[in-house]
């Protein structure tokens, strides 16, 4: 392969940004295109009440989808009937015999379905909004995902099936798509992708990971996903787009296959527009309601947990249409 670009040669020094959009203390970036009339205009797509949640779940006993160098959950525990067995110590004695069970977990916070904190990746030492890629030393004092977590999201999500669209079960490793592809998508389905829409893209990965060993899933490890373009890009800034969400770990193709260049959509969409993104999202269930009725839009709502300085954190977010 040529030598890898570095990410500012391949993004450019013109790369679309939204640094100072919102004011130069901002840390949610583009979730500030979730006002109250998105809000409002998402809750407008509510239709039969039904609710679906995203989270994929955590301690899976065939493992659960991380990056390669995260770790699944690890979770134990503290109390149970057992700390009450004859000859065992620890268990409290509570006037009228109460009994009851406490675990406790090791956990990656960016373990499991999770939003990404705006300061979670960077390039020439400035994370979103031109702050200092110091502040990440030892917790995120800027643009971590505590903000987001105070803020929370809402606002109308758009369901595009790409998998189901190319007639498949789940994409290929590696696979590609673009903005023109979900645009495709978006016409067969008989969906409007609009402005500020949250968008959410299975690609059916998710799947895939639990039904093979986990030798097969991470052996030679590329995920199917968008793939960089300075097209793709702008259109992305064009649409006002304030969350990405999707089935796969990283959102993106692991590897550009033009560039060689690791995840250059993290740098361009989330460290210069502030699009959140959202991954390792469970929509197999919502992707079957939506082609039983053939809508695809609803009220798509989250807030991670708030971790104070944290670079991401897990979520289980809720749809309802």
């Amino acid at each position: 392969m040529p030598d890898v670009p570095t990410m500012r040669e391949l993004l450019g020094d013109d790369t679309p940004s939204n640094w100072g959009k919102w004011g130069p203390d901002d840390e949610v970036g583009a979730l500030n295109y979730l006002d109250a009339d998105q809000v409002l205009r998402g809750a407008r797509h509510i239709r039969t009440g039904e609710v679906f949640t995203l989270q994929a779940p955590m301690g899976h006993p065939h493992g659960d989808p991380v990056f390669p160098g995260r770790e699944s959950i690890n979770r134990h525990n503290v109390l149970d009937e057992s700390s009450w067995d004859e000859g065992r110590e620890g268990a409290p004695a509570f006037p009228g015999g109460l009994h009851y069970a406490d675990d406790k977990a090791e956990i990656f916070l960016q373990g499991s379905t999770q939003y990404d904190a705006l300061g979670h990746v960077w390039y020439d030492g400035r994370i979103w909004n031109g702050y200092d890629a110091r502040t990440t030393v030892d917790g995120l004092t800027k643009a971590s995902v505590q903000p987001i977590a105070e803020r929370g999201v809402a606002g109308r999500g758009v369901l595009i099936d790409i998998a189901r669209h190319r007639g498949k079960q789940w994409l290929d490793k590696g696979e590609t798509f673009d903005h023109h592809d979900l645009q495709d998508a978006a016409r067969a389905q008989g969906v409007e992708l609009g402005l500020r829409d949250i968008l959410l893209i299975r690609t059916g990965f998710l799947s895939y990971f639990y039904s093979v060993p986990a030798e097969e899933f991470y052996a030679d490890f590329v995920e199917p996903g968008l793939t960089y373009s300075r097209e793709l890009v702008e259109w992305f800034a064009e649409q006002e787009i304030p969350n990405l969400v999707t089935d796969t770990i990283a959102n993106e193709v692991t590897r550009d296959p033009v560039s060689g260049v690791v995840l250059p959509l993290h740098c361009a969409l989330m460290r210069n527009l502030g699009v959140v993104l959202t991954e390792i999202v469970q929509l197999d269930a919502l992707a079957e309601a939506c082609a039983a009725d053939g809508r695809w839009d609803f009220l798509y709502t989250a807030a991670p947990l708030n971790v104070v300085e944290g670079t991401g954190s897990p979520v289980n977010p809720v749809v309802i249409r």
